[in-house]
């Protein structure tokens, strides 16, 4: 069984900065494509972030293009989302997940495991 925890959420100020990490269990982090996601109230989960099993690509959702950037640490078994110039339409839980191993994309029904959410609250 795979567990992922999210840390790293809380309140700041648009315009700042929040950076996320997600620490994973077992001993294959280093063979599945990791993602973040989120949910603001009474909106759907959507995707935010992903990366490859070996960080060779990553791929984003339009609306946070240029200022959020997703990174892994396979030796730490980490993945990291580093969170600027954030909105407040950014405010969110935000959800580390794993993609199934032939999952072909980044859609909630392709993640086979999912963290419990961490809070991000973005004041204007």
């Amino acid at each position: 069984q795979v567990q992922l925890v999210e840390s790293g959420g809380g309140l700041v100020q648009a315009g700042g900065s929040l950076r996320l990490s997600c620490a994973a269990s077992g001993r294959t982090f280093d063979s599945y494509p990791m993602g973040w996601f989120r949910q603001a109230p009474g909106k759907e989960r959507e995707f935010v972030a992903g990366i490859s099993a070996r960080a060779s690509t990553t791929d984003y959702a339009d609306s946070v293009k240029g200022r959020f950037t997703i990174s892994r640490d396979n030796a730490k078994n980490t993945v990291s989302l580093q969170m600027n110039s954030l909105k407040p339409e950014d405010t969110a839980v935000y959800y580390c997940a794993r993609r199934r191993l032939f999952g072909g994309s980044w859609s909630t029904a392709d993640m086979d495991f999912w963290g419990k959410g961490t809070l991000v609250t973005v004041s204007s």
